[in-house]
């Protein structure tokens, strides 16, 4: 292939911990991983941290691409093809720490600067075929334009959409009457559900329980599933769902009325949660648990989880038992079971008293790996700034009768890696809205306060 179009990428290290096989991803490209980038992920594979594992994996696929190859070998770039067939690039490894005098443009020794020196000179030695570097980290990319290099992209190999406005908000709003645009179709009674029929594509795509609501919410349903050309939906009717309800909360709207149907549904094992903030998200998740743990019995347990950004090694320093080391981050939590007691007469008590009914137990996601859980409500929080593989190790921890509720809001994204097109909350609404035993739903407006409710949309 000519060197115009098989392109020169050059990893940073947090591509590689974002995702260990990484150097499989470029196809017939080459790769190129500074001695910088294994430097680092030397001095992160012992460190007590969810990125230690990524980083030793790494290492270890590094190590046996590598393992039967001369020094010469290595610096030339080894084949992929016989590990990986897809792809017919090649891997080598760059030395950074020594690059010919005056072909250094940051002076500085930091490591960012070394890898973006390298990718400087590897752009000018191997001109003009295209040498591109790959890093989440957004200033990086920033700096190592502002250097001179051409191109810089960000690592989108898990990016299942381009923009989030295309994310599936888990509900269609249908213009007009449904009637109108369904006309005469197919029902059938089953108990107290009422089933309707139309033709597959008659209201556009559609996902596996899916709610559909049109544009003056006379009519509400939810996609019960597919039959040769058909589309069969589950009448649920407004003032049925809009009489749901849990531990004394009522939805205050639509929106919040379909979270709760699918909350309190027991068929379903994963439920996604997503909007801005104030709409109600962690409420009516624990609102949910309490009702189906304590007054209907279907699990025996509530386990609340959340990433602890940054304190994984030091959260052993923190007094007392793991659920109250956890206390400082599950606090949005615990501020919720407050506001669904605080008309009881001695709130502590109650609070106290649903703590021990429910056996509510508070757990890092750092330490939720090897763990299986059964007949647990699992609701995990501020999913936003967890990525894909964070979130599919919580996920298949779930055992049977397990329900998992993942909530966040993509707005709000700490992380210095992810955006909202690649966080794991993302990438799970995307991977899930076709499975059966899910549903997810967009939470649109805020109801904490209308103070709340003008800074979302102001600020």
């Amino acid at each position: 292939m000519d060197n115009d179009v098989c392109k020169l990428f050059i990893l940073d290290t947090n591509v590689l911990l974002h995702e260990p096989l990484a150097i499989y991803s470029f196809d017939e490209h080459d790769v190129v991983i500074p001695m910088t980038v294994l430097e680092e992920l030397d001095n992160i594979k012992d460190r007590q941290k969810d990125v230690s594992r990524e980083a030793r994996v790494a290492i270890r696929t590094l190590e046996d691409l590598f393992s039967h190859s001369t020094p010469e070998e290595i610096v030339a770039g080894v084949s992929l093809k016989d590990r990986a067939p897809q792809c017919s690039g090649r891997v080598s490894i760059f030395a950074d720490h020594h690059l010919p005098e005056g072909e250094e443009v940051f002076t500085n020794k930091e490591n960012d600067n070394r890898i973006i020196n390298a990718a400087l000179y590897l752009q000018k030695k191997h001109g003009p075929r295209p040498v591109v570097l790959v890093t989440k980290d957004i200033n990086m990319r920033l700096k190592a334009k502002g250097a001179g290099l051409k191109l810089v992209e960000d690592y989108r190999t898990d990016q299942l959409i381009d923009d989030i406005r295309l994310l599936a908000k888990g509900f269609q709003v249908i213009e007009g009457s449904f009637w109108d645009k369904v006309g005469e179709c197919e029902s059938s009674s089953q108990g107290r559900d009422v089933f309707h029929r139309i033709k597959d594509g008659l209201i556009g795509d559609t996902h596996i329980n899916q709610y559909l609501i049109d544009e003056h919410e006379e009519f509400v349903g939810r996609v019960h599933g597919y039959e040769p050309g058909k589309l069969v939906i589950k009448d649920i009717g407004r003032e049925r769902l809009m009489a749901r309800h849990a531990w004394g909360v009522h939805p205050k709207h639509i929106y919040q009325a379909m979270a709760l149907d699918a909350l309190l549904d027991p068929t379903l094992d994963l439920v996604i949660l997503t909007g801005p903030a104030g709409s109600g998200k962690t409420l009516l998740a624990m609102a949910a648990a309490l009702e189906l743990v304590i007054e209907r019995g279907v699990y025996e347990r509530i386990i609340v989880t959340r990433n602890t950004p940054e304190i994984a090694e030091s959260i052993g320093f923190l007094p007392g038992t793991e659920e109250e080391k956890m206390m400082p981050w599950l606090a949005a939590v615990t501020d919720t079971l407050e506001v669904l007691h605080k008309h009881d007469v001695s709130k502590e008590g109650s609070l106290q008293y649903i703590m021990e009914k429910a056996n509510i137990q508070f757990k890092s996601v750092n330490f939720m790996r090897g763990r299986s859980l059964q007949n647990t409500f699992v609701l995990l929080d501020e999913c936003q700034n967890l990525t894909a593989s964070q979130l599919k190790t919580i996920i298949t921890r779930c055992g049977e009768g397990t329900k998992l509720v993942c909530s966040g809001n993509l707005a709000q994204i700490d992380s210095n890696y992810l955006t909202a097109v690649t966080s794991g909350l993302t990438y799970i609404v995307e991977r899930f809205k076709d499975f059966e035993g899910s549903a997810n739903i967009y939470l649109n407006g805020v109801v904490r306060s209308r103070l709340a409710s003008f800074a979302e949309e102001n600020l």
